[in-house]
């Protein structure tokens, strides 16, 4: 299946982007790499998250972002890319610390392999905040392809827990046939985590809190995340919006990670 097999290599692509913390430019040397294990009961196995710390002391403690990666990923995917690097140094005082779980092929939702949304939410979160001293009262989520759904998924699923939600090419698709392999369980699976049905039927579902969507002019799921975006502007939430050129691949996302990591921090200074 030609759509499959590009697919599946252009995500593998991604998770290779970053695996180890090497570069020495000045922009990331501002920046500090640490890591822990998480011994979660919600998945019941061990799972590591990355987190990128600004490397600048703060009178306070910074918010916490939380950013899901897609389906290939790993907590690692992100920590190299010069994009993201530049993207939260530019920030400066604004910044926020960035955690980066480990979500497998979950789809970053409660499944037979365990109850993914608790992990990100009871156990990440937690975690995260007490070992690097992030304010767990300022939290925002997004992520990229499967992780843009389980950031729209587990903002719907807590409302009012995070002060933005954020997806960028999020893995949204309007008919069960057009499903990603391995995304659900079952059909009563696919049905109980229906993203483009929540939002359907409650265009203001995500209540105050501010949502992103973006995704490229020739991106595989155009026709699940334009969909979502008519849908929340029927409601009277805080939506933005952007297509730009490109499809579904690290090129177009780090075109536009600094636009994603200032949206986030905006929000997050203003929660």
């Amino acid at each position: 299946m030609p759509f499959l097999v590009l697919l599946l290599a252009a995500l593998f692509v991604l998770a290779g982007c970053g695996a180890s913390d090497s570069t020495t430019d000045s922009a990331s040397e501002a920046l500090r790499v640490g890591e822990l294990t998480i011994d979660s009961r919600a998945v019941g196995e061990e799972l590591e998250v990355s987190v990128i710390t600004p490397g600048d002391r703060s009178p306070a403690k910074r918010p916490l972002l939380v950013f899901l990666h897609g389906a290939g990923g790993t907590n690692e995917s992100f920590l190299a890319d010069p994009a993201v690097r530049d993207g939260i140094t530019r920030l400066g005082g604004q910044a926020p610390i960035v955690a980066f779980p480990d979500g497998e092929e979950s789809w970053w939702h409660e499944r037979a392999s365990g109850d993914w949304e608790r992990y990100v939410v009871g156990e990440v979160i937690p975690a995260v905040s007490r070992r690097f001293d992030a304010d767990p009262r300022r939290v925002a989520i997004g992520g990229i392809s499967m992780g843009g759904f389980g950031a729209y998924h587990l903002g719907l699923a807590y409302p009012g827990r995070f002060c933005a939600v954020g997806g960028h090419s999020a893995g949204l698709w309007p008919r069960p046939d057009e499903e990603f392999p391995g995304a659900f369980d079952d059909r009563a699976d696919y049905e109980q985590n229906d993203v483009l049905a929540a939002v359907e039927a409650d265009p203001d579902a995500f209540g105050e809190t501010p949502v992103w969507n973006d995704y490229g002019d020739v991106d595989w799921f155009v026709t699940g995340n334009a969909a979502f975006v008519d849908d929340l502007r029927r409601g009277g939430g805080e939506l933005t919006a952007r297509v730009w050129p490109g499809g579904h691949d690290a090129g177009y996302w780090d075109a536009h990670w600094s636009q994603y990591l200032r949206f986030y921090a905006t929000a997050l200074a203003e929660c």
